[in-house]
């Protein structure tokens, strides 16, 4: 009997779930067409550019196409970039007009539904790792103008590499669901009241930049925690830091120019220089804005609801030990207890960050001040150490080499942890065993 419950239930799943796709799926078709739909009267490129493919261009790299559809040294939107999700491991697509393994033979339609609504060429539903989710608030002529400079490239045969999910993270049909749970087919609307830089970079932040995506923490089900939107998230082991203006945990104490020196260069003085997935934004996309689209983004951050932190992540702009050290040498008092993590610091830091954590030769090398440094939890500065970090913009070059192979899971903890206490005055916590998972996160 109670296998024939079972069955019967699990039948049950089965035909309320197929109800559902079905009906989505209806919905989903009818709405790829978009006949009638309110369209955002931000467009998401300046009216300065006026060639199509230009604008298209603008667009593609505003939306920061290139970092999540192109590998490492690997062939432009070629896709095969791996996703490493709870869940199992995604690998994006190749988005270059190829026809057999690309997008070549897409129609506008069917482009404008992939991004608004998150489903394929064939119908089946796109995982949620493709920010559908914010990009459904483009306007269809900025949908379309990326397609038509993504068409205007050389097509690039390139496979899409299987994506590697459990059971039953593999059953697309359960999107159908969780995109009728969550995902929110509106176009943006700007907002009565509000400045035209605001919505201007509301937009770009929201829709095109989806900057949610990344900083804004997910529940259970991978979606969005809209209440707790920008107050920061860990992705594949870096942590997208709280960006909204609370004055101690997030960027409320920024200065405008820090916060336009961060978006368009990658580094603010006194503030720290992006690395990771946030120097892939900057490199790829965020370079690339004009000087007033930069300055929108910053009236919108600027005005986002803060949102607190935890204890203990508050950034110390005057650590005793820091402030006790001069640029060569470290305080009297921490160069007499010696450890393993200052012995790490003395060889293969001390030359470019100095003690006193100011920088030597570049002041992208500063330690004060930085997230990095007073995040207890030491999320990038130990991506840092096992990585290093190269960051690439049209105002110069900076890059840290790599400790990962050099140094045990050990030595990167004590270095770490000398960091944390000698630059942010924090607590010493970060082990051996932390360290090995986050070599694979």
């Amino acid at each position: 009997m109670k296998l024939v419950r079972a069955v019967l239930a699990l039948v049950a799943i089965v035909i309320v779930a197929a109800v559902a796709f079905t009906a989505y799926a209806w919905f989903i078709v009818r709405d790829g067409k978009e006949t009638g739909a309110p369209q955002p009267a931000v467009a998401g490129a300046p009216a300065s550019i006026t060639d199509p493919i230009a604008r298209g261009e603008y667009l593609t790299r505003a939306a920061d196409c290139a970092a999540c559809h192109t590998v490492p040294g690997g062939q432009p939107f070629t896709g095969g970039l791996a996703f490493k999700m709870p869940f199992g491991t995604i690998y994006s697509t190749n988005i270059t007009a190829d026809k057999e393994t690309g997008i070549g033979d897409w129609s506008d339609d069917e482009f404008v539904r992939a991004l608004h609504a998150g489903v394929r060429k064939d119908g089946q539903p796109l995982y949620p790792a493709f920010p559908y989710t914010s990009y459904t608030a483009l306007s269809r002529d900025d949908v379309l103008a990326i397609k038509a400079y993504l068409f205007s490239l050389p097509p690039k045969h390139a496979p899409a590499t299987p994506n590697e999910l459990s059971f039953p993270f593999n059953q697309r049909w359960g999107l159908s669901v969780w995109n009728a749970l969550f995902l929110k087919k509106e176009r943006f609307q700007p907002v009565q009241g509000k400045s035209e830089a605001w919505n201007r970079g509301a937009y770009l932040a929201t829709a095109l930049g989806h900057c949610d995506e990344c900083h804004t923490p997910r529940n259970a089900m991978y979606a969005l925690k809209s209440s707790q939107a920008l107050s920061g998230e860990v992705l594949q082991g870096w942590k997208a830091y709280n960006i909204t203006p609370d004055k101690t945990y997030g960027i409320g104490n920024w200065s405008e120019q820090q916060l336009a020196d961060y978006l368009s260069k990658g580094h603010a003085s006194g503030r720290g220089t992006a690395s990771g997935p946030m120097g892939e934004v900057v490199q790829n996309s965020l370079q690339y804005l004009s000087q007033e689209d930069i300055a929108a983004l910053v009236t919108y951050l600027r005005e986002a609801k803060p949102q607190q932190g935890s204890a203990g992540a508050e950034v110390n702009e005057r650590p005793a030990l820091a402030l006790a050290s001069t640029a060569n040498a470290p305080g009297a008092e921490e160069l007499a207890q010696g450890g393993l993590g200052q012995h790490l610091f003395q060889g293969a830091c001390a030359a470019c960050h100095a003690w006193n954590g100011q920088g030597r030769q570049v002041e992208a090398a500063a330690l004060l001040g930085t997230q990095a440094a007073n995040d207890p939890e030491a999320h990038n500065l130990t991506q840092v150490i096992l990585q290093g970090s190269t960051l690439r913009t049209m105002h110069g070059e900076t890059s840290m080499p790599s400790f990962g192979q050099a140094y045990t899971d050990a030595e990167v903890a004590a270095l770490g942890n000398f960091v944390l206490v000698h630059f942010g005055g924090k607590p010493a916590t970060l082990t051996a065993d932390e360290v090995a998972k986050r070599r694979t996160p």
